[in-house]
């Protein structure tokens, strides 16, 4: 197990997929909340089946899987029903970051989670580091990879934590909104102090 927890989030847009890849080319493990909160509703488990039971098959495509579309335009409707779906999933998804942190074997791991901040989850962190550019980049990188229009972009940064409340609970900061170059560069040091902090010289 990983002695110690790097916590990683960011917003939409700012490039926290690419700061991952970096410290996993460092032979990090990389735990990532979104993965797991995919795992949790699969086929076959048992978030799909409370899900399915919940909400009916209006929810799901033709082959069971889950209709994240259809589900998402639903709970952003009915509140109720988004925190229904909240209290169900988030302790599944919690669970499952705490295995796979258990699972880790490198010199520390990184936890990355998008909505560390939203969902007050730096306790489960030794340490929390924010990858953080200017909105505006924010919001050109995400319309150019997500093909989303302006509107859509920023009605999801409008429902994120603030850039100011993110960088409020951050150990360190990323500046990504140079060069990739100088993105590496920070990284390259934030790896050598998290290998002596987990006390890996």
């Amino acid at each position: 197990m990983s002695a110690f927890v790097v916590g990683l989030t960011g917003g939409i847009g700012s490039g926290k997929t690419a700061v991952t890849n970096a410290f996993a080319k460092f032979g990090i493990d990389i735990i990532d909340a979104d993965v797991i909160a995919r795992e949790v509703v699969a086929p076959g488990s048992d978030g799909l089946a409370a899900i399915a039971a919940h909400f009916g098959s209006q929810v799901l495509h033709d082959d069971g899987t889950l209709n994240r579309q259809a589900m998402r335009e639903h709970v952003f409707q009915h509140p109720d029903d988004k925190q229904w779906l909240n209290n169900l999933l988030h302790p599944m998804i919690r669970e499952g970051m705490n295995d796979a942190v258990q699972r880790a074997n490198s010199a520390y791991c990184i936890l990355a989670i998008p909505l560390l901040v939203e969902n007050q989850l730096q306790h489960m962190a030794d340490r929390v580091v924010v990858v953080d550019c200017p909105e505006s980049l924010q919001l050109s990188r995400a319309m150019a990879r997500d093909g989303s229009d302006k509107t859509t972009i920023e009605n999801i940064m409008a429902s994120q934590a603030s850039r100011q409340d993110r960088l409020a609970i951050a150990d360190d900061v990323i500046d990504n909104s140079g060069t990739l170059e100088a993105t590496t560069t920070q990284i390259k040091q934030l790896h050598l102090n998290y290998c002596r902090l987990s006390g890996v010289s």
